[in-house]
């Protein structure tokens, strides 16, 4: 992995951290006598850091975090150098995986014997020690020789709109459009409390960016989610969203590995949206993806105002009787400038940088510097370098023009090229 990138990744994992435990606070959603009292029963105990270590935290250093997330939103979190230099993660996901297998067909083998099956098949050296195998088993409720797959789970339902959303996507069939047939992917958010299907599109992929995209929407729409509930897929689970969240104030949580069902409303829903209206629908009759979307939408209004056996009345009802809840975006502007992702290059000699192989002319007064971008993957003509608070916009690289482009460093006189005095 490049080191920008994994440096991103590391003061993300480590800005969503610290805003985890500040989040009560910010949000107002302590239960405690005051905010110092919830401090000071959260440190109590030693916190866990993102890779893997403990960490005993006096009360103050929360109080400070606090102050700094007030102050600077989501820069004010990140670490100014890497926290974990020099670490690694003890096992890679190759050796996950095996250890789910042998857990699954071998439930009765201890950790001690796994642990000597992934050396001797090579799945991780003999320098990992015993103990990350036997934590990764504790941790992930894999411990039980009948059961090992077995979750603790109880219903749960938030008491207003916002405070909970859960989001996944849902594979449709191929549809054919412009004579190329490609799969249809359906992200759908759904409120925890109310049911209401605050954001859902197709698409041809399934990525990052796209999710993005429903979730910026939805907000716009319906205000600022408390809690993101999310699977570890690559779609839900990047630097890039957990900078978006802690940008906007949202906890982002995650679901155990392998264990979406804990998704359990947007999981049903989409069981729904089959019976329904997907399996009512002529798919060779559809012929682009707009087409639909317009379709889906139909959907989403008929599921909002149908009534819902679950919550005993309508998702829309539901979502009228507390929808003031969530906060609203402090502008347009300002949603639009948490959604744009985030990268640090180094600007080359010629006044260049690359991102996602577009090159991208920088202004030149940064050659050779590390640069802060923001850029939308769609629109990379409207990434720009942020500076001490201030937007530089950059340019697509066009070489041609550059070829023709004035340039006060460069003069020469053809009189004197040949000689000529």
């Amino acid at each position: 992995m490049p080191k920008d990138i994994e440096t991103i990744k590391n003061n993300a994992a480590i800005a969503q951290f610290r805003f985890a435990i500040i989040a009560p606070v910010v949000q107002g959603l302590y239960p405690d006598a005051s905010a110092t009292a919830y401090y000071k029963r959260v440190t109590q105990n030693p916190l866990t850091l993102p890779d893997g270590s403990s960490v005993t935290y006096s009360y103050k250093t929360l109080e400070k975090w606090k102050s700094q997330y007030s102050i600077g939103g989501l820069e004010a979190l990140m670490p100014s150098s890497r926290s974990d230099k020099g670490s690694s993660r003890a096992l890679n996901d190759e050796a996950i995986e095996e250890i789910y297998r042998l857990k699954n067909d071998f439930p009765r083998m201890n950790a001690t014997q796994i642990y000597d099956k992934l050396v001797r098949d090579s799945f991780i050296p003999a320098t990992v020690s015993v103990d990350s195998v036997q934590r990764f088993i504790r941790h992930n409720d894999l411990k039980s020789a009948r059961y090992p797959n077995l979750r603790d789970r109880k219903a749960f339902e938030e008491d207003s709109f916002g405070k909970i959303w859960q989001a996944d996507t849902c594979y449709l069939p191929y549809i054919t459009e412009d004579g190329k047939t490609r799969r249809v992917y359906c992200i759908m958010i759904i409120d925890d409390h109310s049911r209401l299907l605050v954001g859902g599109e197709l698409f041809y992929n399934d990525n990052a960016y796209n999710f993005q995209k429903v979730l910026k929407n939805a907000i716009a729409t319906y205000g600022i989610l408390d809690k993101l509930y999310v699977d570890n897929g690559c779609s839900y689970s990047n630097e890039q969203l957990s900078m978006i969240c802690v940008s906007l104030g949202i906890l982002l949580l995650h679901t155990k590995v392998r264990d979406g069902a804990n998704k359990g409303k947007v999981e049903r829903h989409f069981r729904t949206m089959k019976e329904r209206w997907l399996y009512t629908l002529d798919i060779d009759s559809i012929t682009s993806l707009a087409q639909f979307n317009g379709m889906l939408r139909d959907y989403m209004h008929s599921y909002t105002t149908t009534f819902h056996r679950g919550i005993d009345t309508t998702p829309f009802d539901r979502y009228e009787n507390t929808k003031q809840h969530p906060r609203r975006p402090l502008s347009r502007e300002w949603l639009d400038d948490c959604f744009y992702n985030r990268i640090t290059r180094k600007v080359r000699k010629d006044s260049t940088v690359t991102i996602d192989n577009v090159c991208l002319d920088v202004p030149m007064q940064f050659i050779s510097a590390k640069v802060d971008i923001r850029y939308l993957p769609d629109d990379m003509a409207s990434a720009f370098i942020l500076f001490e608070e201030e937007k530089f916009p950059l340019r697509l690289t066009n070489r041609n023009e550059n070829c023709h482009t004035k340039r006060n460093n460069l003069t020469i006189d053809y009189a004197k090229a040949g000689g000529a005095n």
